[in-house]
């Protein structure tokens, strides 16, 4: 029987490419713009693409920020992606400051486009990017990252960042110039990665299907 996974159309994102990807790994794919949608949901995906502060904007308008809290309280599992997986995160400073679904703590930040080596980096981060396990970080055993190995590439497409306030939240590292970039954030049952793997070719159907509990 098909794993059902609910994704969160909130009218900004990449749904039909998501949603897509789902379905060839096996999954069963309903979509959820209201609160009722989300309290039901088993499985969720939080996808986006854009400006932080318009996707908080359509979470608030269709009253999915609070259910949207109370779901990754419940302990069932949650994915967001790129945009989806920046509003995880506490605040913004995305022309100006936005407060985030504070999900897992921490912020969003700007790439600074020169290195600290002084190298010039060209923003937004656009291609494909190597990960890594951040030094001293967790484990990726029993994770959506669990069929990986280092040096494995996905596709990024962003501006900003992600800032965990906690190091162990930190699972997956990608290199930009001489920057260290948070590739994906995990905290219990809530998981996130900044690229899509979506459009991330084997790698990416890899971590879906690990989502999904293949």
């Amino acid at each position: 029987m098909a794993k059902q996974v609910t994704v969160v159309d909130y009218g900004i994102g990449n749904i039909f490419s998501v949603t897509h990807a789902f379905r060839h790994c096996g999954a069963e794919v309903l979509l959820a713009d209201k609160p009722s949608d989300i309290m039901n949901a088993s499985c969720l995906v939080l996808p986006g693409v854009g400006a932080f502060s318009k996707g908080m904007d359509g979470l608030r308008q269709r009253g999915l920020v609070e259910p949207l809290q109370q779901y990754a309280e419940s302990g069932r599992l949650m994915l967001g992606i790129c945009l989806g997986m920046q509003m995880l995160l506490s605040e913004s400073s995305e022309f100006g400051t936005h407060a985030g679904l504070n999900i897992i703590e921490g912020k969003i930040l700007p790439i600074q486009p020169q290195s600290r080596c002084g190298e010039a980096l060209k923003v937004p981060h656009i291609g494909w990017g190597e990960l890594a396990q951040p030094s001293g970080g967790p484990s990726w055993d029993a994770t959506i990252m669990k069929d990986l190995k280092e040096g494995d590439s996905c596709y990024f497409v962003h501006s900003f960042m992600a800032v965990p306030d906690n190091p162990a939240h930190r699972l997956a590292d990608t290199e930009y110039g001489a920057i260290q970039i948070c590739a994906v954030v995990a905290k219990d049952n809530i998981y996130g990665c900044q690229f899509h793997p979506e459009k991330s070719g084997s790698v990416g159907m890899k971590i879906i299907r690990s989502f999904l509990g293949d």
